[in-house]
């Protein structure tokens, strides 16, 4: 393992800065991830199902910030 981890870092250092930069930012990247989640096939139908209302345009969008200010109000 150590020797494939040597190769790969020998190569990774004799690119360009520009590329190096590169490859860390996407190493950070990776780091940062969450794994990914499995969604049950019903909340994959029902993602599906939503994302078609709003390509299609048969469902009205609203702005989260007056959702929210609206149930807050709501509340109190």
């Amino acid at each position: 393992m150590k020797t494939h981890i040597d190769t790969i870092m020998a190569e990774v250092l004799s690119l360009s800065p520009q590329a190096r930069a590169f490859v860390a930012e996407k190493l950070l990247e990776s780091l940062d991830s969450e794994p990914e989640i499995v969604l049950s096939p019903a909340w994959r139908a029902e993602l599906h199902k939503r994302c078609r209302e709003v390509d299609e345009g048969s469902v009205e969008l609203r702005n989260a910030e007056d959702v929210f200010a609206r149930g807050y109000a709501a509340l109190g």
